[in-house]
């Protein structure tokens, strides 16, 4: 590949762009059309996003610039910069999260009668009530850490509220004592009050109001809150280790005191005891954020939970639509065999795969049942369902990936009990994640053995199904089957299969196929054919692909680009980007579905995929990429990545300046994507009980209804000719 394409003002930072797409869910918070309720959440969202983006990406980058790392990024910036820039444009969210909280949402909620009240803004029998609750709740579990030459500063674990304290002894101006109290987090951070329906006060205000009563003798001059967020990668040495459990059980014990990476702190908060802070918890002075309210704001959340009497205030509920033939009492394995079943969660219920593990575990022609787990909830049916395989006699093997990042524990915990239960559990593989979403079950059929699949873009949760966008397909395609057999034994044994016949997989396999399709894109442009590339991500930041994607453009391909997260590419570059569009949708549910489909000379081919185009997906991850192979299925994708890409109520298109602009609706009719799924999955449900006309299980094609106005064509809809 020439360099040309190669060039660093081509690239955005990977860091920067992260934090515009938090912006992006920002706007979400901001934005008048969201239920109230739904905007508070998503501000909430902003928070958890950017503590995990801090404890990982931030520290990796600390770490790099602490031994002056010097090669450069893709865009030409250094450990160092990234770190610096990163740093100042937090600052600036931060100071548009607290105005959007304190400006905006507080007094709409207080025009719904919900108050989150200050001490001095209490009733009689609200002060009466809090400070009963606490002597007798809160005041036992306190822990006040005084720090002098005999007691040193205290750990400060990663994530916690606390409060800083300036004190002197009564009658004594002169002398000057510093301690620390954390607020306890099984308490409830915002406490409903009493007089009102939905009157509340935070914890911290609570404990300051009353924090003297834990140091008698001595009188407090100043109390401030602080949190600080700690670099909390898992760092296994995979190659040096022969039990990777107990290593990764003694990394989550270690990441727990990794070097802080922010220090937050409450804005009017003392020079002084500031000064303290900093020197104890060691950050540098571009790493402290004075916070203007509540520090935290991952409390919002559940405090909408606790809100009464709002239901007009949150999301409309949504039942997701059963999919024909793979319901609890239908026979899954007859629906599969007779044709292949795609499903786009949420709109399709999770249920079809988790009703095929549990079916699966109890058939007596069930031979065996393989599974790749990523991320599974805490109360997992597909668990439970493959314990009950294993104690019913059938060979189970899962990898359990305990390696995915913050669910460790959890998996841990997963991967113990199923050993418990008799299934034979693979701990993933040395140097790599296994990331892929896979399931295969061998059975024994009057005609021979058959191998039935499940093959997904997300992990095999049934909590997160109902708000992340995926998409997953039943097959029993003979390659396909013969394909993942030879994947289990490569994850459990010594296999390393000379080719697959339908299924792609990473490192290598994945990346190397894309090329020769885009490959086959440039050819097929030079030729004068139909020539463009859809593909829909999480994230694109490899800079190989983007620079791939440039050459494309630059033949003329047309690429349009969904992209919900990180966008590294940028668009706009005359002669090497001015034929890709880059959108990306932010709603109601997070859309984490991967599609990579290809004009291929007017047989359009379509690929779902566990991997986004990022390096550590491509190189470092066992990722899957499988085809979808019948039409009337491809076409459906198509149709779903056709509505997202006219979506115009939530999507951004990324301008030649690195913004993200919503989409200009002069002229056209309100179309949400994700809206008009919800709408047709309800007239799925409405439709099927009096169908008649169709075979059971057969599959449908819901396309949304469309204003004229809204079915004129993209450019890149348009051939080069028109």
């Amino acid at each position: 590949m020439t360099s040309e394409f190669q060039k660093t003002k081509y690239y955005t930072n990977r860091e920067l762009s992260w934090l515009d797409f938090n912006a992006r869910v920002l706007d979400e918070a901001r934005d008048k059309t969201n239920p109230l309720l739904e905007r508070v959440r998503f501000l909430g969202i902003t928070q958890s996003n950017v503590d995990e983006f801090f404890m990982v990406r931030v520290a990796s980058l600390a770490k790099l610039a602490a031994v002056n790392y010097p090669k450069a990024d893709a865009s030409g910036m250094t450990a160092e910069d990234q770190l610096l820039a990163v740093n100042a444009k937090a600052h600036d969210q931060v100071i548009k999260q607290y105005s959007t909280l304190t400006r905006m949402l507080l007094p709409l909620l207080a025009n719904l009668n919900v108050h989150l009240k200050t001490p001095q803004d209490l009733t009689t029998d609200q002060q009466r009530f809090i400070e009963h609750y606490f002597n007798n709740e809160i005041s036992p579990a306190l822990t006040p850490m005084a720090v002098d030459s005999s007691r040193p500063f205290p750990f400060i674990g990663n994530n916690t509220l606390n409060i800083a304290l300036r004190l002197h002894k009564a009658g004594d101006k002169h002398d000057k004592r510093f301690a620390t109290v954390q607020v306890p987090d099984i308490f409830p951070r915002t406490v409903r009050l009493p007089g009102a329906q939905n009157d509340f006060i935070l914890l911290e205000d609570i404990i300051k109001t009353f924090i003297g009563d834990l140091f008698l003798g001595y009188k407090v001059q100043e109390a401030a809150n602080y949190r600080v967020i700690r670099d909390m990668d898992l760092d296994v040495a995979e190659e040096d280790t022969s039990d990777l459990l107990k290593e990764v059980k003694h990394q989550l014990k270690q990441r727990e005191h990794g070097s802080a990476v922010r220090l937050e702190v409450e804005s009017g908060i003392s020079p002084a005891l500031q000064k303290r802070l900093a020197s104890s918890i060691k950050v540098p002075a571009y790493a402290i954020y004075s916070i203007g309210g509540p520090i935290d704001l991952t409390f919002l959340g559940k405090w909408t939970k606790q809100m009464t009497d709002l239901d007009h205030e949150r999301y409309p509920k949504f039942t997701a639509a059963q999919t024909a033939g793979m319901g609890a009492e239908d026979d899954l394995f007859a629906t599969i065999r007779d044709h292949d079943v795609f499903v786009q969660h949420p709109y399709d219920s999770f249920d079809a795969v988790t009703n095929l593990i549990k079916q699966a575990a109890s058939d007596d022609e069930v031979l065996a049942i393989k599974m790749t787990l990523y991320r599974v909830s805490a109360n997992s049916p597909i668990i439970k369902s493959l314990g009950t395989a294993a104690q019913n006699g059938k060979q189970v093997t899962v990898l359990v990936e305990v390696k995915a990042r913050f669910d460790e524990e959890n998996n841990v915990h997963w991967a113990q009990q199923l050993e418990k239960m008799g299934c034979h559990v693979i701990y993933g593989l040395i140097g790599l994640k296994t990331h892929c979403k896979l399931a295969l079950i061998v059975r024994r059929e009057e005609d021979g053995i058959r191998r039935y699949m499940h093959m997904g873009t997300g992990n095999y949760n049934d909590v997160t199904a109902h708000f992340y966008t995926d998409m997953g397909l039943f097959t029993t395609n003979t390659d396909m089957g013969i394909d993942a057999s030879n994947i289990f034994n490569m994850l459990s044994g010594y296999s390393e299969p000379p080719y697959f016949h339908q299924l792609h997989m990473s490192p290598d396999g994945i990346r190397e196929f894309l090329v020769s399709r885009i490959n086959e894109e440039i050819n097929n442009a030079r030729l004068g054919q139909p020539a463009w590339i859809k593909m829909k991500m999480n994230s694109l930041s490899d800079s190989a692909m983007i620079a791939k994607l440039y050459e494309a453009s630059h033949a003329g391909v047309h690429v349009q680009l969904i992209v919900r997260g990180i966008c590294c590419l940028n668009v706009g570059i005359p002669d090497i980007s001015d034929h890709i569009e880059v959108h990306s949708i932010v709603g109601r549910f997070l859309e984490h579905s991967r599609i990579y489909a290809f004009a291929n000379g007017g047989d359009e081919q379509v690929y779902l995929s566990s991997a986004d185009l990022m390096t550590r997906n491509l190189n470092r991850r066992v990722e899957l990429l499988f085809p979808i192979l019948h039409a009337n299925l491809r076409h459906r994708i198509f149709d779903i990545f056709r509505t997202m890409w006219d979506d115009n109520v939530k999507t951004r298109v990324l301008q030649a300046d690195r913004g993200f602009t919503r989409v200009d609706r002069r002229g056209l009719e309100p179309l949400d994507a994700q809206t008009a799924f919800m709408q047709a999955a309800e007239a799925k449900t409405k439709q099927l009980p009096q169908d008649t006309d169709q075979p059971v299980g057969a599959p449908r094609q819901f396309r949304p209804m469309l204003s004229p106005k809204n079915q004129t064509k993209s450019p890149m809809d348009r051939s080069p000719q028109q």
